[in-house]
C-alpha cells in the first residue's frame, strides 16, 4: 500500500501562486495524498479559492477561516494543533508558493524508512523570476547543539513520521499559547525533535522548487539585505532571545550546555562562542555565529 501523506499548508494572500503549489502535491508520485490548509486572513480570494478547491476535490480539506496570525509560524502551529490524525503515515509541511517535484514525499519516505529516521528536511532549489536558480544547502553535518540555534533546513521540506508527529502535536497542544512567541515554526520543530532523541535525516538531494520573490517571509536569506537583517536581529536581543525561549519550551533549558549561556551576559557569551563548533551546521557559519557571539559580548560589557 502506498504511503499516506497529510500536507499541512499555510497559505497567506497566496493568489498569485498556491494553485501551482497545490498541483504539484496533488501529483505527487508512489503516495496517497491529501492536503489541510489554513489561510491568514487574506484579501485577494484566497479563502474563497480554497474553498472551492475544497467542493472539487475530496483529498483537500481546510481549516475555519478568518483567524489572523500575522505570520507563518503562528498558522503552521495551528496546523498542527488541529491536525487530523487517523489513517495517516507522513505529515508534510508546505508553503504556498513553491513547486514539489513529483518523487518529493516519495522519496522522503524511503529515506525516513531506510535510515530509521522521524524527521526529515532536505535542500531546495532556489528560483527567482528573473531566471537566476540556485541549490540551497542545508544538509551539512549535523552537529550537538545545532538544533538550538537553526532550523534543519527550509520548514517546507520537512516530513515527519507519524510517530514524531504525534508527540510534536501533543506537546504544541500542551504549550499553545507559549509557542505564540516563537517566530520560526521550522527552527521550533526540528529543535523539539532533536531534543526528544527522534532521529532527523538531511537530504543532500533538492527535491523542491524554492519560488523567491518580494512576499517571502524568510527566503534564502542570501545577499547583503540578508546579513545585514541577521546582524540587526543578533543585536536587537532577538535571536539569542527566541534560542533561550525555544530551548525552555522543549524542555532542555537545564542543559549543561544550556545553562552556561541561558543567562547572556559577557562571560556566557564568551563560552558559546568558543563552541561555535557545535552550534551551527556550516562551517561558515559556525565562524559568524562565534565572531556575533564575542562582538556581542563586548557591547554589552560597555554598557
Amino acid at each position: 500500500m502506498e504511503p499516506r501523506v497529510l500536507v499541512l499548508l499555510a497559505a497567506y494572500n497566496g493568489m498569485g501562486w498556491i494553485a501551482e503549489q497545490v498541483d504539484s502535491i496533488l501529483a505527487q508520485a508512489g503516495v496517497s495524498v491529501s492536503i489541510l490548509i489554513s489561510v491568514d486572513q487574506s484579501n485577494d480570494g484566497t479563502e474563497a479559492w480554497v474553498d472551492a478547491l475544497c467542493q472539487r476535490d475530496s483529498r483537500v480539506k481546510c481549516l475555519a477561516h478568518g483567524q489572523k496570525f500575522g505570520g507563518a509560524a503562528r498558522n503552521f502551529f495551528r496546523l498542527v494543533n488541529e491536525s487530523p490524525t487517523e489513517d495517516v503515515d507522513f505529515f508534510s509541511f508546505a508553503d504556498q508558493d513553491d513547486i514539489w517535484l513529483p518523487d518529493k514525499l516519495s522519496m522522503a519516505a524511503q529515506m525516513l524508512h531506510s535510515v530509521g529516521a522521524d524527521g526529515y528536511s532536505g535542500n531546495v532549489t532556489a528560483f527567482w523570476p528573473y531566471g537566476r536558480e540556485s541549490v540551497i544547502v542545508k544538509s551539512q553535518r549535523q552537529v550537538d547543539y545545532d538544533h538550538l540555534f537553526e532550523a534543519a533546513g527550509p520548514g517546507c521540506t520537512y516530513v515527519f513520521s507519524r510517530h514524531l508527529f504525534l508527540a510534536l502535536q501533543r506537546h504544541i497542544s500542551q504549550h499553545f499559547s507559549e509557542v505564540q512567541g516563537v517566530t520560526l515554526h521550522d527552527w521550533y520543530c526540528y529543535a523539539y525533535s532533536r531534543a526528544h532523541g527522534f532521529k532527523w535525516v538531511i537530504d543532500a538531494e533538492p527535491y523542491m522548487r524554492y519560488r523567491q520573490h518580494g512576499g517571502n517571509q524568510v527566503g534564502v536569506n542570501s545577499g547583503s539585505k540578508a546579513f545585514r537583517k541577521r546582524i540587526a536581529q543578533v543585536f536587537d536581543g532577538w535571536w539569542l532571545n527566541q534560542a533561550a525561549l525555544i530551548a525552555r519550551l522543549v524542555g532542555v533549558s537545564s542543559d549543561p550546555f544550556v545553562l552556561r549561556w541561558i543567562g547572556l551576559g559577557r562571560f556566557d557569551l564568551l563560552r558559546l562562542a568558543c563552541s561555535a563548533w557545535k552550534c551551527r551546521r556550516r562551517v561558515r557559519d559556525k565562524i559568524v555565529f562565534g565572531a556575533f557571539c564575542l562582538v556581542l559580548a563586548v557591547v554589552r560589557q560597555k554598557k
